[in-house]
């Protein structure tokens, strides 16, 4: 099981950003970020909100937990721009998004 720590260190390689540059955005030193990262210290919930911002992830994603954990914040913001829509353009939405994955699934299965 993923956790903060692991996620933490994850999204450092994916996002490419360094623990210095974190550490700017969080307004803290270099050796706090380190000690999240290897679990020697849990953050506050202030620290971890900033730190699900500046990966541009939800809160409930670093911290594993949620129906929505595993989604980064552009996604939950789409699927909540989706569910303003109205019936019939929803539905267009979701046609095209099946075809997409339909797609996707076939042309893993032929590889």
């Amino acid at each position: 099981m993923d956790t903060f720590d692991k996620r933490m260190a994850t999204l450092h390689k994916v996002r490419k950003m360094t623990q210095e540059e974190l550490a700017k955005l969080l307004n803290t030193s270099i050796s706090v970020i380190g000690k999240y990262k290897r679990d020697e210290a849990p953050p506050s919930i202030e620290a971890a909100k900033k730190i699900a911002d500046a990966f541009e992830v939800s809160l409930d994603y670093l911290e594993g937990e949620g129906i929505i954990s595993s989604f980064d914040k552009k996604t939950v913001k789409r699927i909540q721009d989706i569910e303003k829509l109205e019936d019939q353009e929803r539905e267009h939405v979701f046609a095209m998004l099946d075809a997409f994955l339909a797609k996707n699934k076939l042309q893993a299965i032929l590889k």
